[in-house]
């Protein structure tokens, strides 16, 4: 078939959760969407693709004949229940006084917000045992107090954490309502400055060491997996008792989070990684995420038209027990994103024909029900209660979008309808599973065979694309994630700490978001306040040609300015806060789902690594030593070799 044979990853990426959609549109709000009506057959909701009668409406992706027995069609429903989410805060504290600092800079962070906080030291005994059980310390109500009354003495007893070895529990976030805390809802923020080291979720990290190169065991393999099923056992009871798990980590040494990770990514949580308190962005983090609306307790599924299917699913859920393609997250924000790739359901293909322009026609429903902390100005504007009140309320939500594409007629078709950002997504999603499967070699083999077979079906072996535009990025892409510590080998230096992290962000991240984390954009400037080129191409060549005195590189996690040698000595530096350049800056930083490190460099003073780290076209694409093929050029070149092995 056409979509098998042109190489080309099939599905889509969703971000249900988006406040606007891919045209920029905002989601339309209404009232009593538990009344929408929905296919008997198989249980889509009523769309304006839908033929209607005066009795009977046909589900547009299964062609179901349906009677009307309600017919008001409405896109959300809300449910006025004062059931407040929880925060928890865990900290593991050890003796290193940095670590506490930070750890108080970030609850003092959590503060601005409306975190209720009470701490409570429980001490281990001399075995490393918790002689308690923590729901015995002081029942989960007692441990909430008013922020807006209390910050206080909530500051207070920030001030008389210490160093210790035990476990602390801090919870926070949630609201009282006359002494009575309703719904079952939490969110747990796990600090951690090193691995577990007692207790039942204890790891060992002694797998992490030279004993490996004496036992012959390919590190790329031994580190992905986890080396217990505590943790994974762990995240399956929080998602039954609705508790969602962050977890930061500040650390440079091996922590072992490819056991830890489950705990966070299969509850909807994320997994922060920081090598050191100096240079930590944890209190900015924090403070973002408890800034941020966010969703619980929410349901995604996606239907499809009869003649295709989901095939793999992708991102930070937990999937039904029960039923197909049916995933559950408990805690999700605007930047959350999840992937699917598409499988036909049988071997004959689009055999279903609706004809409209001549175009074959399929569709594709999403659906995304959810909880929301709502503010009484919403409610009042909706009619609901007046905003005199000051109550925030939680509302259940459904949110639906159900979309129509026309089929390609051959290939060319095809490659003209190819967004090259979810193909990026959907490649590193499947990268990743092969990692984790078989190691990290077996990734990249993988994404190797991957260009070397769109290559090979173009005309002439055209390794850039260039009949077909909209595939053109890809080339810089796939080089670009060969290069990235996602897929680099350990014998590099790559951290296997650092690599799960980039795994579990990665696998988060909306497509132009990661596309700029795989590769990065660099432009210049003439001064701060004046731009000088939108694009350069990631090599020194390009800073030399340019001329410009200023250059900003974007890598997503990390904002580097960096002047160059020859730039004017009466330039101000680092540029001022009021400047152009500031300004994108921040808005860069605003937009981000993790605050970025900002580095200012000015060149032949200061040290240029962590800018000259990212100028990777010049750079060997396999690392220093490992191939003989140095740079992009030289990667496309080599290409076509590679193609006529595959192919033989």
């Amino acid at each position: 078939m056409a979509v098998q044979s042109s190489g080309v990853p099939w599905g889509l990426t969703v971000t249900p959760f988006a406040a606007k959609d891919e045209n920029d549109q905002a989601p339309a709000y209404g009232l009593d969407g538990h009344l929408l009506p929905r296919c008997e057959n198989c249980y889509a909701y009523f769309n304006t693709y839908c033929e209607l009668d005066q009795w009977a409406w046909n589900c547009s992706l299964c062609g179901t004949l349906n009677v009307i027995m309600n017919m008001r069609i409405l896109s959300s429903y809300d449910s006025l229940v004062r059931s407040p989410f929880c925060y928890l805060f865990y900290f593991a504290f050890d003796l290193q006084k940095n670590f506490l600092e930070l750890t108080k800079s970030a609850l003092q962070a959590a503060l601005e917000g409306p975190i209720p906080v009470k701490n409570v030291f429980v001490h281990q005994d001399t075995e490393g045992i918790l002689p308690i059980e923590l729901e015995d310390v002081m029942p989960l109500l007692q441990f909430l107090a008013p922020v807006e009354t209390c910050k206080d003495r909530i500051t207070s007893a920030l001030e008389t954490l210490r160093p210790i070895t035990s476990w602390e529990r801090t919870p926070g976030a949630g609201q009282v309502l006359d002494g009575v805390l309703m719904g079952g809802r939490a969110r747990v923020f796990a600090c951690l400055s090193g691995p577990p080291d007692y207790g039942p979720g204890q790891l060992d990290t002694r797998r992490y060491g030279e004993q490996y190169a004496s036992k012959g065991e390919d590190a790329d393999c031994a580190l992905l997996p986890e080396q217990t099923p505590f943790y994974k056992d762990l995240a399956a009871v929080a998602v039954q008792a609705g508790v969602c798990v962050d977890i930061f980590a500040v650390t440079n040494e091996y922590t072992d989070l490819a056991s830890l990770k489950f705990l966070s990514i299969e509850s909807g949580g994320s997994l922060f990684l920081y090598a050191n308190t100096d240079d930590s962005t944890l209190p900015q983090d924090m403070y973002r995420m408890l800034s941020r609306l966010y969703a619980f307790n929410c349901v995604l599924r996606l239907r499809t038209s009869t003649e295709f299917k989901p095939g793999h699913s992708y991102g930070h859920f937990f999937p039904d027990p029960q039923y197909e393609n049916v995933q559950h997250i408990i805690c999700c924000d605007s930047f959350a994103t999840y992937s699917y790739d598409f499988d036909f359901a049988n071997n004959v293909g689009f055999s279903r024909f609706v004809i409209c322009k001549l175009l074959q026609i399929i569709q594709l429903q999403i659906a995304f029900q959810y909880t929301v902390v709502v503010p009484p100005e919403e409610l009042s504007s909706l009619g609901l209660v007046s905003s005199s009140r000051g109550k925030h309320s939680l509302k259940r939500r459904l949110r639906i979008r159900t979309l129509q594409y026309g089929t390609a007629q051959n290939l060319n078709d095809l490659y003209d309808s190819v967004d090259p950002e979810p193909v990026l997504s959907l490649l590193v999603h499947t990268v990743i599973l092969a990692s984790l499967e078989q190691g990290v070699r077996e990734g990249r083999m993988l994404l190797h065979d991957w260009l070397n077979g769109s290559s090979s079906i173009t005309a002439q072996m055209d390794v850039t694309f260039s009949q077909c535009p909209q595939l053109q990025p890809l080339a810089h892409l796939v080089f670009a994630l060969l290069r990235n510590p996602l897929l680099r080998f350990h014998e590099e230096g790559v951290h296997p700490g650092y690599r799960i992290y980039l795994q579990c962000l990665f696998s988060a991240l909306e497509p132009s978001s990661l596309h700029r984390a795989i590769y990065p954009m660099l432009t210049s400037y003439s001064t701060p306040d004046k731009p000088a080129y939108p694009r350069h191409s990631l090599s020194r060549a390009a800073l030399i040609s340019s001329g410009s005195p200023i250059f900003f590189l974007d890598a997503f996690t990390t904002l580097s300015v960096f002047y160059s040698s020859t730039a004017d000595p009466s330039l101000p530096f680092p540029p001022p806060h009021d400047c152009l350049l500031r300004s994108t800056i921040n808005k860069l930083k605003q937009d981000r789902c993790i605050t970025p490190k900002l580095v200012f460099i000015w060149g032949g003073q200061d040290d240029a690594t962590v800018f000259e780290n990212y100028l990777i076209e010049e750079q060997d694409v396999d690392g220093s030593g490992l191939t003989s093929v140095m740079g992009f050029v030289s990667f496309l070149e080599d290409i076509p070799q590679s193609v006529l092995e595959y192919m033989k």
